[in-house]
């Protein structure tokens, strides 16, 4: 839900807004802890030695993996931090720093966490089954489903596809470069109606940044798309995105640490405190508990490591979405970036250093920073973090560089 914090810049106004109301009617733990990130700091240093585990099958022993995770609960500043792994060996979890700043638990290898936009995949896989089912037509005009739906101030649903959507080239604006922060934090229970987010974004002019660019011919991350996305599901099924997601993964799956929260404001489970930084010397703040519908269908789901590691294994092996569609799904293009990104529907792709390229996708959200990304040939590897906003451009290369560590040190000694 929250953008990322150098592509896209939503985050650090949202951390502004934490400082600005100094966490106050936040629920959970009290407004504001009075530990200080530099405190944070120097306990998770002293948990970082005893809170690696290992389960199942095999043990994650790399000494780069490792060394990340160090530094992503010390020098970079997040409290707790956590790497599932996934291979043809078995599964395996590391963890380092705290789970909770005020009674040091260590963070647990199995733990829930809010996924942030993680969620996107998940959606776009269930648009994609329809499409499958030919019920729905990824070139057909958003319109011809959400009729009246998207017009005004230069946006057209008319001329913008399903696939657009998916893709983030409809040009729509994102409602979160809209959305008052103070609006969410001051009543962070309160139900958000997704039909009055999407308005909210659509009072604005499309984002093209080229004169007379037309819907299809830019990249732009806009969380609004996987919000009508949703609203689409609903439409053609006659059931809420959640529960044809519950319904289409989650249990075929058994992905029981997965869940679509609606307006439940806890997570289930062992999980992480989620804290949010306001400046960079600031104490946290403790924001675990809010109403996800802020967020709805662009990044309000919450899973596990070792779930969201099967869910990202059976997409790119094809066990959810028939070969036409999955390969629609892999038809990528740049995001304009330097370090080899690009967006195909739903999911990106990245190179690796140890050859090859992963698919998977990142998140932010209140409280919890996320990847994950799997393999062609059956490597997969999520990492958290429990602090956004307010983690630190170092945090955001250390979790995009422990995925690749995972995926790396899991790859098998003969294919080096």
């Amino acid at each position: 839900m929250i953008k990322h914090k150098r592509a896209r810049g939503g985050a650090a106004t949202l951390a502004v807004a934490v400082s600005v109301l100094g966490g106050t009617n936040l629920p959970g733990h009290a407004a504001t802890t009075a530990t200080t990130a530099t405190a944070t700091t120097t306990a998770a240093t002293a948990a970082t030695a005893k809170a690696a585990t290992a389960q199942s099958s095999h043990t994650l022993d790399g000494a780069r993996l490792r060394a990340i995770m160090h530094r992503l609960t010390t020098a970079d500043g997040a409290p707790g931090a956590l790497v599932a792994t996934r291979d043809r060996r078995g599964r395996a979890a590391l963890t380092s720093g705290v789970a909770d700043v005020d009674s040091r638990a260590p963070v647990r290898g199995d733990s829930l966490f809010r996924i942030g936009s993680m969620t996107k995949p998940f959606v776009a896989t269930v648009v994609l089954q329809l499409v499958g089912q030919r019920l729905v037509d990824l070139d057909a005009p958003v319109e011809r489903y959400l009729p009246g739906v998207v017009r005004g101030h230069g946006n057209d649903g008319r001329v913008i596809t399903v696939r657009m959507l998916l893709q983030h080239t409809s040009g729509l604006p994102d409602y979160l470069d809209h959305l008052s922060p103070q609006d969410i934090l001051e009543d962070p229970l309160a139900h958000h109606d997704t039909r009055d987010l999407v308005n909210l974004a659509l009072a604005h002019p499309p984002t093209f940044e080229k004169p007379g660019a037309q819907p299809g011919s830019e990249w732009h991350y806009s969380n609004t798309n996987y919000l009508l996305a949703g609203m689409l599901i609903e439409k053609v099924t006659g059931h809420s995105y959640g529960d044809e997601i519950e319904r289409r993964i989650i249990e075929p799956l058994d992905l029981d640490d997965t869940s679509v929260p609606g307006d439940a404001t806890s997570i289930p489970g062992p999980h992480p405190r989620g804290y949010a930084r306001p400046g960079e010397d600031a104490p946290l703040i403790d924001i675990t508990e809010f109403n996800p519908s802020v967020a709805g269908a662009s990044g309000e789901m919450i899973s596990s490591g070792d779930d969201l590691n099967r869910f990202l294994d059976a997409l790119v092996r094809g066990e959810l979405l028939r070969p036409a569609q999955l390969k629609a799904m892999m038809r990528t293009r740049p995001t304009g970036g330097d370090d080899g990104r690009e967006y195909g529907l739903g999911l990106e792709s990245r190179p690796l250093p140890c050859g090859g390229l992963y698919w998977g996708h990142g998140g932010d959200i209140f409280g919890y920073q996320t990847a994950g990304g799997a393999t062609a040939d059956g490597r997969q590897a999520t990492v958290m973090a429990n602090v956004d906003p307010g983690g630190t451009d170092a945090q955001d290369d250390d979790i995009e560089a422990a995925v690749r560590a995972g995926l790396c040190e899991a790859r098998p000694a003969h294919s080096r």
